[in-house]
């Protein structure tokens, strides 16, 4: 039985699109699949530690949260004081839930930094360069591609979550 692919999904619209809007509908589309994964889920059901690392659904988009702020406006259009965030304690603090976080103000907090993202990727040219604190240069370029798979192995580490919490499973 052959599958057909959804025609709506932003990938598969830009297929024959320019490589900005390649870039930014495969982004998008991870990012909404990460935010379906945690949507209806109460928030101790999101907070729930099911693997043996301390990774849980809502620590995943806390995370993505930091790292959407962290690449394009901190280290793409930063302002004074902002600092980029490189350290290993700052890595394990962008997963850790605190009894303030919900599911609705992580959601919220989320689609805020991407916005943002969006913005500010928009606003500069691919080949854009500025220097990072560890790696000399990146374009951004680099930073959209880095984000496409960053997001996309949470996604895919949220689908798997999702799939313990309640069986629900799919991409979409």
């Amino acid at each position: 039985m052959e599958q057909t692919i959804d025609p709506t999904l932003g990938p598969v619209l830009a297929r024959t699109a320019d490589e900005r809007a390649v870039l930014d509908s495969f982004l998008d589309f991870h990012r909404a699949v990460l935010l379906r994964k945690l949507r209806g889920l109460s928030d101790a059901d999101a907070s729930r530690r099911l693997v043996p690392s301390a990774t849980t659904l809502a620590g995943l988009v806390k995370h993505l949260t930091l790292v959407e702020r962290n690449w394009f406006p901190t280290l793409l259009a930063p302002e004074p004081g902002d600092v980029y965030l490189t350290s290993d304690e700052d890595a394990v603090a962008s997963f850790t839930v605190g009894e303030q976080d919900t599911v609705a103000g992580l959601i919220e907090a989320y689609e805020g930094a991407c916005a943002r993202s969006r913005a500010v990727a928009a606003s500069l040219d691919l080949d854009h360069v500025v220097p990072h604190p560890q790696l000399g240069e990146v374009s951004v370029r680099w930073v959209l591609v880095h984000m496409i798979e960053e997001t996309a192995r949470h996604a895919g580490h949220a689908d798997i979550l999702r799939e313990l919490t309640d069986g629900e499973s799919g991409a979409v």
